[in-house]
């Protein structure tokens, strides 16, 4: 039997599509785990395993939805092992049950692990290379002091500026920007608008 496992590691993503892929596949029963990507305790994928007998096949969408790092996916696949089940992995056509898919995937498996690596690092230095330059991760900031200080002196002018829209078109951002600095109780109280 095909015994589908998907994997939402963070609260954004949905698993729709990876439930999806498994139907299609064949998978008659899907587990879908919602637990933090860090999270060691997986309840769902211990009831697939749980529900599975021997000569079952557990399968995935993608290695990364069957774990999160190198030491992680080999603590799996020995317990996928241990129950005497095949592991299937249907984007990276890995499959446990023959040699070369057990091959496979033990190279997949570690370059994917190398190049999560690399992201980590390229994005550490990344910021510390910004933190050097007096920059901190992220967006530059749409207002600086300068122009904080502009917006609010335009926000008390309202001869000038008549309307918040006419202070937002001056100062050349998004509204969405404007209004993370200026939410409207604090519009009021430079207008003078008691409301």
């Amino acid at each position: 039997m095909l015994i589908g496992y998907a994997w939402a590691f963070s609260p954004d993503q949905n698993p729709d599509s990876q439930k999806e892929a498994l139907r299609d596949a064949g998978c008659k029963k899907i587990f879908v785990e919602t637990a933090e990507g860090i999270s060691p305790d997986r309840p769902q994928l211990m009831a697939a395993l749980e529900s599975s007998q021997p000569g079952d096949t557990l399968m995935v969408w993608k290695l990364s939805r069957l774990a999160r790092s190198l030491r992680q996916l080999i603590k799996t696949v020995e317990l996928v092992r241990s129950r005497r089940l095949q592991l299937k992995v249907l984007t990276q056509n890995i499959d446990t049950s023959t040699h070369d898919g057990e091959l496979f995937f033990h190279v997949t498996a570690t370059f994917n692990e190398f190049q999560r690596d690399l992201i980590v690092e390229n994005t550490r230095t990344g910021l510390r290379a910004a933190r050097k330059r007096g920059r901190g991760g992220g967006r530059p900031r749409a207002l600086d002091e300068t122009k904080l200080k502009n917006a609010e002196a335009m926000l008390r002018d309202t001869d000038a500026y008549p309307h918040v829209g006419d202070v937002i078109d001056q100062l050349e951002i998004g509204r969405t920007a404007f209004y993370r600095y200026f939410p409207p109780e604090r519009i009021r109280q430079f207008r003078g608008d008691s409301r």
